[in-house]
């Protein structure tokens, strides 16, 4: 467990699927953050967590045992060649945005996934062009970009809820070298009782 402040950053489990849901869950009922229409239930979100697990890592932000947002790390394509690249998810607690808890997840999840020898960052963000939109604000984009990620690409009209279309673009940082042969990549397991957090 790492600790910053009286927040601790910790490795999720799958017994944290029901705090982890109630973090998620309005993104899927109020926003178009998520495009997911319906929320999924404890059993599918706990299966998510496991799956992540074997391969990447997983942590929550903890206040006083209470789950205040979680990030994760995924397969940006599942073919072996794309190990060194994964795309990035983060979801706060909406009493709790804009306090920090965002950029102390994503700077913890980069120091892991570096020890993983993973090189490329990638994100997969909901953008709106119209100046008022009740369900999107961009501020996930504003958000990348303030972690260091620049914009690599936009699909447009590619995402339907709540009778409208959004875009999809895709952010991208380079968190190290691209070197001929590449780093060994090691899965989560094999770096997580070495790199300082439970």
């Amino acid at each position: 467990m790492d600790t910053t402040g009286s927040v601790e950053i910790r490795t999720v489990t799958e017994n944290d699927a029901s705090a982890l849901l109630s973090v998620y869950a309005p993104y899927v009922e109020k926003t178009a953050i998520s495009f997911e229409y319906e929320v999924p239930s404890k059993e599918e979100f706990a299966q998510r967590i496991r799956t992540v697990l074997k391969k990447y890592p997983y942590i929550a932000a903890v206040e006083n045992g209470h789950i205040t947002g979680y990030a994760y790390a995924g397969a940006f394509n599942t073919r072996q060649a794309y190990d060194h690249s994964v795309e990035m998810t983060v979801y706060i607690e909406e009493s709790q945005r804009r306090h920090g808890l965002g950029c102390l997840l994503y700077r913890k999840m980069e120091e892991l996934l570096k020890q993983q020898g993973v090189l490329n960052l990638n994100a997969c963000i909901g953008y709106t062009p119209r100046e008022h939109d009740p369900h999107l604000t961009n501020a996930s984009m504003h958000f990348h970009e303030h972690m260091g990620f620049r914009l690599v690409g936009t699909f447009e009209k590619c995402g339907y809820k709540f009778d409208a279309w959004y875009d999809m673009v895709w952010m991208e940082k380079l968190i190290g070298n691209h070197t001929c042969p590449a780093p060994a990549f090691k899965t989560f397991p094999e770096i997580k009782d070495s790199c300082g957090i439970l």
